[in-house]
């Protein structure tokens, strides 16, 4: 790719800038895991779960969405419900306090080749922005040491304040290209996510990078994925 074609590049946060995608997928483990062995369902949570159902949605919705594929109907509660309510807002919330643990225990260390991208781009004069359905997003960009190179961070909070559609909706890419000034055509959506990839496609941006992160470069090319890369240092230019 020639980045001359473009002025922004829109970032997703966790498997794309840091490897958080990790601490979420043992989160979800976690939370559901507990939660179908309470209930006595034998069909146990795996791996393909989180891609087929969780991965780059808000958490809400990709709480309902795994409940969906098991047949489970739950109340929807309230985001104000504690942890321990097995509602959907609930469960969420459990999978939310897992995942802000580990993160506290462990911290986080953005993959080398997204801080090579980010630095390129930067002396390029790209303009960059998160675009992230995780409402820890700032917190996870301050761990990492990132948060100072994006002024326009659209996490799961300004979704929720602004009324944008998650991911697969195209909303929050669109009104992060919009926060920068660049037109759609001239934005780079950067996604590992088979939703976020589809939400790149939907909105018409002028790149969609896939990047591999275990879901498969086939799965993200027939979500609509232009070009499929394994680490963003790929995409620095000689």
């Amino acid at each position: 790719m020639d980045w001359n074609d473009y002025d922004a590049a829109l970032f997703d946060l966790d498997g794309v800038l840091t490897p958080t995608a990790d601490v979420h997928m043992l989160a979800w483990e976690q939370l559901f895991s507990g939660f179908l062995e309470q209930r006595g369902i034998e069909q146990p949570y795996v791996e393909a779960d989180y891609f087929d159902h969780i991965d780059g949605k808000p958490r809400y919705e990709g709480v309902r969405s795994f409940l969906t594929s098991r047949g489970i109907e739950l109340a929807e509660g309230e985001p104000t419900d504690p942890s321990s309510a097995d509602t959907v807002c609930g469960l969420g919330n459990r999978k939310n306090d897992a995942f802000s643990a580990v993160l506290r225990e462990q911290g986080v260390t953005a993959y080398p080749g997204s801080v090579a991208l980010l630095d390129h781009l930067a002396a390029r004069g790209v303009q960059v922005a998160v675009v992230s359905s995780s409402r820890n997003a700032p917190a996870v960009l301050t761990a990492a040491g990132l948060r100072d190179r994006f002024e326009v961070v659209v996490d799961g909070n300004v979704a929720a304040d602004r009324g944008l559609a998650g991911k697969p909706s195209p909303e929050t890419f669109a009104f992060a290209a919009e926060q920068l000034g660049s037109a759609k055509d001239r934005a780079v959506v950067l996604e590992d996510a088979l939703s976020g990839v589809a939400a790149g496609r939907a909105g018409g941006f002028g790149l969609v990078v896939g990047v591999d992160r275990g879901v498969g470069a086939d799965r993200l090319t027939s979500a609509g994925a232009d070009v499929v890369v394994d680490d963003l240092a790929e995409l620095v230019a000689p």
